[in-house]
């Protein structure tokens, strides 16, 4: 999926179907990269680049464009690479053997992505909330969204949100793992309840029909914004 105008350049990657199509843990686990820059400057980030780096890297040359950067919404190794379920998933690490670039995280994910996938410290910037990065003229803003991990991180551009795995068109990221908090996944979905109902929803799997929805379509239909009180969604939910 393609999305757009004349100067922002968005691109949203279904693993198993865009790029990484013989990768049978890629089909499993329909994961969403994201592509997303200026195109006047050519300039591009990679969101979440796992499974088939060369292949990302080949989709955004074939729309001239170069990537400048990588934003990790978490450390998960479906989304940057690393040791799961027995099977070895390439990431970042492997998108450094390609191309000389920081890798953008919350700062209290930093230390946990080095962990999954053996890059140096320096290789991972960490940020705050609020903080955004420019590529070209496009700014992308990052938001802390902990809960699911504790810096699971969300990203605004243009009136669009890619979620990561904080929330879903339908659900929200499990916050049974290690390092998950039911209680900061609740503040977290209600701060993203809070943008505009304008706001495209784009997650980090397709665990739904449609890829993308507006926040205020999500909020209609996802049961994780049903309960009235925090009470009442951690009993439903925890």
């Amino acid at each position: 999926m393609l999305v757009g105008d004349s100067q922002l350049y968005f691109r949203q990657l279904l693993s198993g179907r865009d790029f990484a199509t013989t990768d049978e843990m890629a089909v499993q686990m329909v994961n969403f990269s994201y592509l997303i820059g200026d195109r006047s400057s050519g300039e591009a980030v990679v969101v979440d680049p796992a499974y088939g780096v060369a292949d990302l890297l080949d989709i955004a040359a074939a729309d001239g464009m170069r990537i400048t950067a990588a934003l990790a919404t978490h450390h998960h190794p479906d989304h940057v690479g690393g040791s799961m379920m027995g099977f070895s998933i390439e990431g970042v690490a492997a998108l450094l053997e390609h191309v000389s670039v920081p890798i953008h995280a919350n700062r209290e994910e930093a230390s946990l992505i080095t962990r999954v996938t053996g890059l140096e410290p320096s290789a991972v910037v960490g940020h705050h909330s609020g903080d955004r990065i420019a590529v070209g003229s496009v700014e992308i803003e990052m938001l802390h969204t902990p809960g699911h991990t504790p810096g699971s991180q969300c990203f605004l551009v243009d009136g669009m949100l890619v979620a990561g795995d904080t929330l879903f068109l339908q659900g929200c990221g499990r916050t049974d793992l290690p390092g998950s908090d039911a209680a900061a996944m609740y503040e977290s979905l209600q701060r993203l309840a809070g943008l505009p109902d304008s706001t495209v929803i784009y997650p980090g799997h397709r665990y739904s029909v449609a890829s993308a929805g507006t926040l205020e379509a999500v909020k209609e239909t996802n049961m994780v914004f049903k309960p009235a009180t925090k009470d009442a969604w951690l009993h439903a939910f925890s």
